[in-house]
């Protein structure tokens, strides 16, 4: 241990009574997965999991002899409970959920408390979600990875080594040993869960404004992109629509017919739909007599409202004014929530973002409701508890009950949720995105780490608004970040109300063919992203994943975020600065060079797939489901002996049918025989039928050229070499 943090720990103690020193327990709850208490007492006492998929996740035994990665429990200066992980010399840190700044966390606080922290920068301590994770890669390549199990405020520091600091009591502290980041990451979603399979239109483009109002605004959106080629799925409504900011009601004057408009959307221009739905419920009902607000009355009839401590309803001020906030601790809370979205459904609805669910409070320093408020928790919480310790999962309960009500309402359908706020694990119910971003040069090169940070925290469904929530940015900007953000996860344009349009259209010709050229190229790469989903859906493997999972053992990648990796064959390399110089740091083997549209426009990124790798692409279409996957072409890239291995995962694009057997795993592998390449199907799973369709070959080759082949799915294709 280093000299100074056992100086630390020896005051420590001997400032401590006798009753408070125990002998550290730890046990097995997986292979290579130890969980550590800091005394026998401390595992009897122990809170419920939020984080874990069993919140009382039992011990599989003693911890495997020869463990090496144990923490130093202690209590710090501050009275709070706290321990140290030393880590080697070589060791890069990485996680701790949404953070700003660069991709390496070393050297860095972070403070863990969901925070609504509009226009956030570098300094920023505490964001919108909490994520008590730390990613170690080791100097030769192999990883662990370490979570303090605690939902109260925790500060992380990752200056010297690996130390957590938490308020409220001992908690356990679980720690995953593997031989590579990627297991690493398998592993904690077998432990806090994977993203559920989303529709696939969820992957498409969305478009959202703060606000689009009237109806007649939202169609005018929607048929511009029809009407000059822009592929997009998803267009959102923000707090407008509602009546006084109330939430389930619609505002009769500017939405009179919401249902009409969501049919209009999606029949007419396939179009599917978002609404906002936030947590604070307008208690002002004496401004509405004439009709009363059942939300509000039935919040109050049934005692569904989050308390202060001296036991009264809390009333904290958001857009409504005046508002009461359910208390999702409770079953009966979360089961009234869910039952509110049947009648919105029923309106055509097709998606749901919950925001300002940190929860964010007006008007008061804290931004948020007092930490003595009282929550009245169920057994399975751990019982009543203050905010402190149920503020960090709030939102996170709150996309549990929205997701549930959003799946009873549709039960054929996969739930589309987002949310700012959530919790480690959060990744179960809801994507999410940055927050309240600026338009600045500033938080479009920073958008990349913290996309990157976010996949390697579990939570792979995530990004940025594209362009800068805040202020109007520029032309330039606004064209640089289109064209390399609408690869990232969840793409999604957005900007504040008062600033200029920001629909791709609205800054002239020239952006708005760079748009429609990145456009075109997420939508011909639909195929390899929806199998991708399948990955993180079934294995926890990130979508968007830094440059050193090419070659975790390589130090010039520990620190590189100027570059991503889409999956592991296809490296994107964007230009995040206005005036640089500087040559991101590429991997080390075979990155062959890809043209994709757009490979002439200087504001475009390049494009390159991994030696070794196929990657399956379709047509350019206008929306998800506009074409069939017809011809299928397979992107290959050899490695150095002359092999390729890709796989493309399909269903119906909804729904749950493809639990039953209703999918179609096909597994390509190319092999270079001679002066030919040939590529087979080498295996298949599932029971979808293998539609009858052409298949095209572009082989990539080392300078970018390429040679194409052609034939019919299934069979083997032969390419000639020049």
């Amino acid at each position: 241990m280093h000299l100074r943090r056992l100086g630390l720990l020896l005051v420590t103690i001997l400032a401590l009574p006798a009753t408070a020193l125990g002998q550290m327990v730890s046990e097995a709850i997986g292979d290579d997965i130890v969980r550590y208490h800091a005394s026998a007492d401390a595992r009897e006492s122990a809170l419920p999991s939020f984080a874990l998929l069993d919140p009382h996740m039992p011990a599989a035994g003693d911890s495997p002899e020869g463990f090496e990665i144990a923490p130093t429990f202690f209590v710090d200066e501050d009275g709070r409970h706290s321990f140290t992980i030393e880590i080697d010399t070589g060791t890069s840190l990485y996680g701790t959920g949404e953070v700003p700044g660069p991709l390496l966390r070393n050297g860095r606080t972070t403070t863990l408390w969901n925070s609504d922290s509009y226009g956030y920068k570098e300094s920023t301590q505490s964001l919108y979600k909490s994520h008590p994770w730390v990613l170690a890669v080791r100097a030769d390549g192999s990883a662990f990875g370490v979570i303090a199990d605690s939902t109260y405020r925790i500060v992380i520091d990752l200056t010297e080594d690996i130390t957590f600091h938490a308020e409220g009591p001992e908690f356990p502290v679980i720690v995953i040993d593997r031989d590579s980041p990627q297991e690493v990451l398998i592993a904690l979603s077998q432990l806090t869960g994977t993203i559920p399979m989303p529709p696939k239109w969820a992957i498409g483009y969305h478009q959202c404004r703060y606000s689009y109002y009237p109806d007649s605004q939202v169609r005018e959106i929607a048929e511009g992109f029809r009407d000059r080629d822009l592929p997009a799925d998803v267009i959102w409504m923000d707090i407008h629509y509602m009546d006084e900011y109330r939430v389930f009601r619609f505002d009769d004057e500017l939405f009179p017919d919401p249902k009409g408009l969501n049919d209009y959307l999606l029949n007419d221009l396939n179009f599917h739909n978002v609404w906002m739905i936030d947590p604070g419920i307008g208690a002002e009902t004496e401004r509405f007599p004439e009709e009363g607000y059942s939300v509000y009355e039935e919040m109050i009839e049934q005692d569904h409202t989050v308390k202060t401590a001296e036991g009264e309803i809390y009333k904290g001020e958001v857009w409504p004014g005046w508002c009461v906030f359910p208390d999702y601790t409770q079953q009966k809370t979360r089961d009234w929530w869910a039952g509110l979205y049947e009648d919105f459904m029923a309106q055509g609805i097709t998606g749901v973002w919950n925001d300002m669910n940190e929860p964010a409070i007006f008007n008061v320093e804290s931004k948020t409701m007092p930490e003595d408020n009282l929550h009245a928790g169920d057994p399975d919480m751990g019982g009543p508890g203050d905010h402190a310790r149920f503020h960090n999962v709030y939102g996170m309960l709150m996309i549990k009950a929205t997701r549930n009500g959003v799946q009873a309402a549709n039960p054929d359908k996969r739930p589309f949720v987002l949310s700012r706020a959530t919790y480690l694990g959060g990744q179960r119910y809801a994507a999410g995105w940055s927050g309240d971003n600026s338009a600045d040069w500033w938080d479009l090169e920073g958008s990349v780490p913290m996309v990157l940070n976010m996949s390697l925290s579990g939570f792979p469904f995530y990004g940025p608004d594209l362009g800068g929530f805040i202020g109007n940015g520029d032309a330039q900007q606004f064209e640089r970040w289109f064209a390399f953000g609408v690869m990232l996860p969840f793409a999604r344009g957005h900007t504040a109300v008062g600033n200029v349009q920001k629909e791709p259209w609205t800054f002239g010709k020239e952006v708005e063919d760079t748009a429609r050229q990145a456009l075109n190229n997420r939508y011909m790469l639909l195929p390899y992203y929806y199998t991708l989903f399948y990955d993180a859906h079934t294995q926890g493997l990130p979508i968007a994943r830094p440059a050193f999972f090419a070659d975790p053992a390589d130090p010039a990648l520990r620190t590189e975020d100027d570059i991503f990796l889409i999956g592991e064959g296809l490296l994107i390399k964007p230009s995040l600065t206005l005036h640089s110089d500087r040559e991101p740091v590429m991997p080390r083997g075979i990155w062959n060079p890809l043209t994709l549209e757009g490979a002439d426009n200087p504001d475009m990124p390049e494009f390159y797939l991994k030696g070794g790798c196929i990657i399956p692409t379709g047509p350019v279409m206008q929306h998800v489901s506009e074409k069939a996957l017809n011809p299928l072409t397979l992107v290959v890239a050899l490695d150095e002996n002359g092999s390729a291995e890709g796989t493309l995962y399909e269903d119906s694009g909804d729904g749950y049918e493809f639990k039953e057997g209703d999918f179609l795993l096909s597994t390509y592998s190319a092999e270079r025989r001679g002066d030919t390449v040939v590529v087979t199907l080498s295996s298949s799973d599932g029971e979808r039928e293998r539609p009858d369709r052409q298949m095209n070959v572009r082989l990539i080759l080392e300078d970018g050229t390429e040679v194409q082949g052609q034939g019919t799915d299934g069979e083997e294709i032969t390419i000639e070499l020049p």
